[in-house]
This record gives C-alpha cells, structure tokens and sequence, in this order.
C-alpha cells in the first residue's frame, strides 16, 4: 500500500511521513543495523543484520503493492528519522482479521512526539483496510514505548517470559499488545 506523503510541524521540525522507495533500501539496511546497536529493545544485534540490498527492496515492493499492508517512513526537517509498519498476521480466516505493528527511531529522534504521530497514522490505515485489531510486541523496561501505546488504546494482554537474552546473560520479557476496534 503507498502512503502518500503528508506533512506535519512538531514544534519547530518539519516532518514529512510517506512510503518507502525502493531506491531507499541501502539506508534502511543501514538504520536498521544503527537503530539495534542504540537500544536492547529491538530484535536483533546489529551485527544480526544480513539484509541485502535485494531482500530490502522485495520487502519495500511486497508492502508497497500490497492492499493490506505498509511501510511508512518518518524524515525530520529532511533527515531520514525511522519507519512503522504493519502487516497481516495471516491470510487464513482465523488470522486476517489481525495486523502486527513494527516501529523504530534514531534514538535523537524520540520523545517529541513522532512515534505517536507515526502511530496515529498507521491505526487510521489499518483500520481503513478493514483489521479488527492490532497488535505489537515491546520489550520489557521500554517503559516509553509502553506508556504510548497504553495511551493509544492497547492493552497488555500477555507476557513471555525471558524472551531475549542478552550477551551480559541478563533477560528481557515481550510484552504483546492488543488494541481492539
């Protein structure tokens, strides 16, 4: 699904959301492997990160000309800053009535409001597809993450304990997420 752009202030930064573009991959291999090396709150070490340029740009095509599905990118004041998205749990009738959230920012991008605006706008299109619900994963201590998305309507709805481990030998819980429509 294309999200066509939109523009937004927060404060005094201009912000721009869209879809991704394919010519966009490289960068977003890059922010990826950046964006897990500056918090435990993400799946995977950056070291993890084996996208090839290719494989990023089927995941961009497969979204972009996808009816039920999204990537959307956020750029501050012109700068490439994060991206959500969403895609269907599943395309048999026990599951699609379902979507699962993905987001991530730069860190100096955080707690000014842009993920809420990023999610406002997201909810709004996986509502307009026709979901049920939502649902995401935040990992335990992410207690700003959390809070936003109490504060956007998801409940916690379950936990699994010491789902990620770390290589200090210290654990981290999931927390799932649910917001019904």
């Amino acid at each position: 699904m294309i999200f066509e752009e939109e523009k937004y202030t927060l404060g005094k930064r201009e912000i721009v959301l869209r879809s991704a573009h394919e010519d966009e991959a490289d960068m977003l291999i890059d922010y990826l492997k950046t964006v897990c090396g500056e918090t435990n709150f993400l799946l995977v070490n950056p070291d993890e990160v084996k996208y090839t340029t290719e494989d990023e740009i089927k995941f961009i095509k497969s979204h972009n000309e996808s009816d039920n599905e999204l990537v959307m990118c956020a750029f501050v004041d012109g700068v490439y800053a994060g991206n959500c998205s969403f895609t269907s749990r599943g395309s048999s009738r026990r599951a699609r009535h379902r979507a699962d959230i993905g987001i991530a920012l730069f860190q100096k991008y955080t707690g000014f409001g842009l993920g809420r605006l990023m999610l406002e706008r997201l909810i709004q299109k996986i509502k307009d597809c026709g979901y049920e619900q939502a649902e995401l994963t935040v990992v335990s201590g992410n207690d700003k993450a959390y809070h936003l998305y109490e504060s956007l309507g998801f409940k916690e709805c379950g936990r699994m304990p010491n789902a990620n481990k770390y290589d200090d030998g210290s654990y981290s819980d999931d927390i799932y997420m649910v917001l019904k429509f």
